[in-house]
């Protein structure tokens, strides 16, 4: 029996692969066939990622993102030595609770450079010639927090709805070379990430924010059904979205 979500033959990149949503991503779309890209900063996290996926011809691509310029050059080696990529999975990210009152410059620049500016970095180098394979897809990750009001996470929330409009002007502009753009944004998820998050929270607020999430909290995996559904033919007639993957957060 055919499985639609089959992603046999396509080699798809995958930033913050070292953990988190993006560790399970690589797991998922290994399991579904795909060669895998792994990219992120700690080599030693990447190999581990590596020796955990299934099937062959996955390769470890160490890579600081915070260097934008340098983004498209990098992603264009990669082609030359992998041949090209089928698709884009930008889960990357870093997340800092601050209050307004301590909000500062350095925090907002820190956020935006890897949450946006590498995003439009690897989308600039992912359309250049020879990178990109016919009918390739970019799929970023957003959150709910670009979505609804959240107090202490103005910069972060900032970032993350600047992906949902970048979503949707990308798409448009990328139609032309057959390139699909679409996002995710999850609420809540128990990565390491998720439980630095909760940890800084007083047991009151943690109990609320859960609450606020009418099916719980959410897994990597629930996360990475969503962006593989996204990456394979199931999608094909789907570009400038954004697939909420919440737990209900954000229908109240």
């Amino acid at each position: 029996m055919m499985n639609p979500l089959d992603l046999t033959g396509r080699t798809i990149l995958v930033t913050g692969a070292s953990s988190g949503i993006g560790r399970e991503t690589a797991h998922l779309i290994s399991e579904l066939g795909a060669r895998v890209v792994l990219v992120g900063r700690n080599e030693g996290r990447l190999a581990e990622t590596l020796r955990s996926l299934d099937g062959e011809g996955h390769r470890v691509e160490p890579f600081d993102l915070s260097s934008t310029d340098e983004i498209p050059r990098w992603l264009k080696s990669i082609s030359a030595s992998s041949g090209p990529l089928h698709g884009l999975v930008h889960s990357a990210g870093t997340h800092k609770l601050r209050p307004l009152r301590v909000l500062n410059a350095k925090t907002v620049e820190d956020i935006m450079r890897i949450n946006v500016g590498a995003a439009i970095g690897l989308a600039k180098g992912f359309c250049q010639g020879g990178v990109c394979a016919p009918g390739g897809n970019i799929v970023f990750l957003s959150s709910s927090a670009g979505l609804t009001g959240q107090a202490g996470v103005a910069a972060y929330a900032a970032s993350k709805g600047a992906i949902i409009s970048l979503t949707r002007a990308l798409a448009v502009e990328l139609a032309g070379q057959h390139i699909r753009v679409n996002c995710v944004a999850p609420g809540v998820v128990t990565t390491e990430m998720g439980r630095g998050l909760l940890g800084m929270l007083t047991p009151e607020q943690r109990a609320t924010l859960e609450a606020a999430h009418l099916l719980g909290l959410g897994s990597a995996r629930d996360v990475s059904y969503a962006i593989a559904f996204l990456l394979a033919g199931t999608a094909r007639w789907i570009t400038g979205t954004v697939l909420v993957v919440d737990g209900g957060y954000t229908a109240h």
